[in-house]
């Protein structure tokens, strides 16, 4: 542990590093991933085209889309826009099958409450049909920050500084001690973001709690949208 403790600064920075080009890519897949999903679960035809796309785009080995993003974005430079445009498209290519699933768990009848009580489309999306469907949502996105914490350490083999570089010194030095610490940190990484996802959860879908001590099962405006309609 005393290379740990003598290299606590680099180990910091490349961490941070790590966590941004982890964080980011969630955070825009899933800006870009509701409205496509709500678009594809809206129009069934053009749907199957947006899911079967997703579906071809995780497809795409990671290093092969690093390498090739230069070329795409006009760049021709390997930083770390290339990791969270790369990290991104995963992002959305899985997020959007989830979303799609999650919008589609919202019961019917609560949707067609909701227009009773006069909720126009876009209203009744983020008042009813989105809350509703976090649940479901927040398991997709807790999958996928696990895979962008993993996928990460890819860009360390073009000389993108993540803790991915821990694996490549380590190796090239025969130093197990830095792979080791690289691991470590990376599944700690892992583990607090799983742990923030679940509080987010939890703050944003206060009546899941509610149905376990037995209170109400819905929001409140869905309850009330499924009273007007009787």
């Amino acid at each position: 542990m005393d290379w740990f403790w003598s290299n606590t600064e680099m180990i910091s920075r490349l961490t941070a590093l790590h966590l941004f080009q982890a964080v980011v890519p969630l955070l825009l897949g899933l800006l870009i991933a509701v409205p496509l999903a709500q678009f594809a679960r809206l129009h069934r035809f053009a749907g199957g085209a947006i899911l079967g796309s997703s579906a071809i785009l995780y497809t795409i080995p990671s290093l092969a889309l690093f390498v090739l993003l230069p070329v795409i974005l006009g760049t021709r430079v390997l930083d770390i826009t290339n990791v969270v445009v790369a990290l991104t498209i995963y992002a959305v290519a899985l997020l959007v099958r989830s979303t799609v699933d999650a919008l589609n768990s919202v019961d019917d009848d609560v949707r067609q409450a909701a227009t009773a009580m006069g909720y126009r489309p876009l209203r009744r999306f983020f008042a009813v049909d989105l809350p509703l469907s976090l649940p479901v949502l927040f398991a997709g996105l807790r999958v996928i920050s696990v895979s962008n914490m993993s996928l990460v350490s890819v860009g360390a083999l073009l000389g993108i500084d993540s803790l991915g570089r821990l694996f490549m010194d380590g190796l090239y030095r025969n130093f197990p001690t830095e792979i080791v610490i690289g691991i470590a940190l990376i599944l700690l990484l892992a583990l607090v973001l799983d742990l923030v996802l679940v509080l987010a959860q939890r703050l944003l879908t206060p009546w899941s709690r509610a149905v376990k001590r037995g209170g109400p099962k819905l929001p409140l405006n869905t309850v009330e949208a499924r009273t007007a309609a009787g």
